[in-house]
């Protein structure tokens, strides 16, 4: 990203973190939600920095950003910690860039400490939401982009995980083709989803 894209990004998310949708105004999710957030380069984050700081104005719900925990070290998550916090709650959501058609290496990480190993039917009756963004739009995904399939069909991989762990997996809910000037519509999608 240029400099000048980087600076009109930077008044975007400070206009962005400006909206009135605080706490008071964010309605209190129907059920008790943990949102994982994720980003491999948390310092050049525009999107995924603006849609945890919406997700903190929920009242509620609990927000956990794996680099702000345990860093960039893959081996430093804490498994038995984690499964504690996602007994505690009811969905799941994960935010994070879709990276290289994937998942960040922290939210794999992430997933093989605090679900790995420990068998089928894991998390039954919790739901999952794959919350992504990706700078690429219909020239990358669709049916007729370079890839050939949906943004969302990306995380067929997540799905299945849910699904293993007796969860109901949600409909993604995936910006493509991002653009700053969008953030606060991001945003307010992303309250909505949660307070459902």
């Amino acid at each position: 990203m240029n400099r000048r894209n980087l600076l009109k990004a930077g008044a975007a998310l400070a206009a962005a973190a400006a909206m009135p949708f605080g706490r008071a105004q964010a309605k209190t999710p129907s059920k008790k939600t943990l949102v994982i957030v994720s980003h491999p380069y948390p310092e050049s984050s525009t999107f995924i920095k603006g849609l945890q700081q919406a997700a903190e104005t929920v009242e509620g719900v609990t927000v956990r950003n794996l680099e702000t925990i345990y860093g960039f070290d893959t081996r430093a998550v804490k498994g038995d910690e984690e499964r504690r916090i996602m007994r505690a709650h009811d969905r799941v959501v994960f935010i994070f860039p879709t990276h290289w058609f994937n998942i960040t290496p922290m939210m794999k990480a992430y997933l093989n400490e605090t679900w790995g190993s420990v068998g089928p039917g894991l998390w039954q009756g919790k739901e999952m939401l794959v919350v992504s963004t990706a700078a690429g739009g219909n020239e990358t995904y669709g049916k007729n982009g370079r890839v050939g399939v949906e943004l969302a069909d990306v995380f067929l991989p997540m799905k299945a995980s849910a699904l293993h762990c007796g969860m109901t997996y949600l409909p993604p809910l995936v910006f493509q083709g991002v653009r700053s000037s969008e953030l606060a519509n991001y945003q307010q999608q992303l309250i909505e989803r949660l307070t459902q």
